[in-house]
């Protein structure tokens, strides 16, 4: 006589496990097989915010958001107001938080989650920024490795600016415990 065996699926990490009374752990993950959890996709407030891929789209967006606000802080500026000359490692202190707050923006103001593209596009206008001022720079000089690790924190707080303008844009978590 055949034994008929059902499998039920773990609602944590998808492994079939042998049919179990409620109570009984996952044999891959250790959750519980009798709670029902819902999978990020079936959460609707995190579904929404959870990045597919990458947007060419927003990543242009991205790009065009970085390079203004670049260039009309750190060129634009000194050619209206000439005492405000950035040049070399002024012009990279100041690019830092133009990066962030542009990497803010667009997290702020995109659909969905929108991380990498922000950053991509920091990463390509910090290289022509960094070498614009590098080799620029008369009085406040910095050799040329310095440019290399400022435009890789620009491009780190850049990454930090657009989580920073997702989160804000997502509001408090849904799991935060209620008080009834």
């Amino acid at each position: 006589m055949a034994e008929s065996t059902s499998t039920k699926a773990c609602p944590s990490c998808g492994a079939l496990n042998p049919s179990a009374a409620p109570g009984q752990s996952c044999a891959s993950c250790g959750a519980k097989l009798g709670e029902s959890r819902p999978t990020r996709y079936e959460d609707t407030d995190r579904a929404h915010h959870h990045q597919d891929g990458f947007s060419l789209t927003w990543c242009g967006i991205s790009l065009g958001v970085v390079g203004i606000l670049t260039a009309a802080v750190v060129i634009g500026l000194p050619m209206v107001v000439p005492i405000f000359d950035f040049e070399g490692s002024a012009g990279m202190m100041l690019a830092i938080p133009v990066w962030f707050v542009s990497g803010m923006l667009v997290g702020l103001i995109s659909p969905g989650r929108t991380v990498a593209e922000p950053v991509l596009a920091t990463f390509l206008v910090a290289m022509p920024t960094a070498f614009l001022l590098f080799s620029g720079q008369t009085v406040k000089t910095m050799p040329a490795f310095m440019y290399v690790l400022m435009s890789a924190l620009g491009v780190l707080f850049a990454m930090i600016g657009s989580y920073a303008g997702e989160r804000i844009q997502v509001g408090p978590s849904s799991s935060s415990p209620s008080n009834d």
